[in-house]
């Protein structure tokens, strides 16, 4: 936490309130769009492919007399590798601190096995649990809604648009009203608690994951290797982009360069509002073999495995 207890609580106005909120659910249901959606403003990375969360995130909203902190998990899924195991491992401790669990379902599709076993993980949660039926907005007249809502006993059932911020607000005020007292654990104007080089390296991993098809962008990881903020306030940010083979990184440079120069422009302009500042990107693409599946090479890029006594 960013002040030590004693602090924290001579700041907090009477009655303030603040708790933690698990967003769990298999990929791609809508959970970064959600939090986006519940902040107001865009910290946690967006696609329309599976797994783009691959870090916990944090994201923080603050009132006047209530602070929220939303960890956005990697999606719960059954992993094939090192990196999906983390991604899962991750999910699972998140709920074991949280104050309450927002579970996040498409409802536009038929739950399956993916979602019985999310099931079967919160049955030993012991929170609260907030079943989110998003994308109603893609639902058919006719559509069955029960299979969604006989796969927990949750403690409130909210139906949202998470792309068309509805029902987001109605959310908000019953996640407040579940909320104890507690201190402001952040400054009021703090949204997420990731720095610079990690919202350029997640901006640049969501335009790869845009741009590119099957297998690649999941074989992507990027790594900043300098971020300066030069005295004429250009923002100059050096990263590479790791891929398991050479083919990858072919396909990822493009023909002539044009597909790393498309990534490298988008991901460019959208640091660049996020800093409000002029940024100038260089991009660089390296062959790291095989690094989702090497505990080695994960710790590296700034996947930490827990240990055995933390699991």
């Amino acid at each position: 936490m960013s002040q030590d207890l004693d602090s924290l609580f001579e700041d907090t106005p009477e009655g303030h309130k603040s708790g933690i909120i698990a967003v769990v659910g298999r990929p791609n249901v809508g959970k970064s769009t959600l939090i986006n959606a519940i902040l107001g403003q865009k910290v946690a990375a967006v696609s329309p492919k599976p797994q783009t969360t691959r870090k916990q995130q944090l994201g923080i909203y603050t009132q006047p007399l209530i602070q929220m902190l939303f960890v956005d998990t990697p999606g719960i899924h059954l992993p094939k590798h090192k990196l999906g195991e983390y991604m899962v491992e991750v999910a699972q401790r998140a709920l074991r601190d949280a104050d309450a669990v927002l579970w996040v379902l498409d409802s536009s599709e038929a739950p399956g096995k993916g979602e019985e076993a999310i099931a079967e993980t919160l049955k030993t949660a012991d929170r609260p649990i907030i079943l989110v039926m998003n994308k109603v907005d893609l639902l058919k007249p006719d559509a069955n809604l029960a299979p969604h809502l006989a796969l927990v006993e949750a403690a409130e059932v909210h139906y949202v648009s998470a792309s068309q911020d509805k029902g987001v607000t109605e959310l908000v005020a019953a996640l407040v009203a579940r909320m104890p007292e507690g201190p402001r654990y952040f400054p009021e104007d703090q949204l997420s608690e990731i720095n610079l080089r990690t919202i350029a390296a997640e901006t640049i991993r969501e335009k790869i994951l845009r741009n590119t098809d099957e297998e690649v962008p999941h074989a992507c990881a990027v790594e900043v290797t300098e971020y300066k903020e030069r005295e004429d306030g250009v923002h100059y940010i050096n990263a590479t982009i790791f891929v398991e083979r050479p083919n990858q990184r072919g396909i990822l440079l493009g023909k002539g360069g044009t597909m790393i120069k498309r990534i490298g422009t988008q991901a460019r302009l959208e640091i660049s509002e996020s800093v409000d500042a002029p940024v100038y990107l260089e991009l660089h693409v390296s062959v790291l073999k095989n690094w989702r599946s090497d505990p080695r090479l994960m710790q590296r890029l700034g996947f930490r495995i827990p240990r055995d006594d933390e699991r």
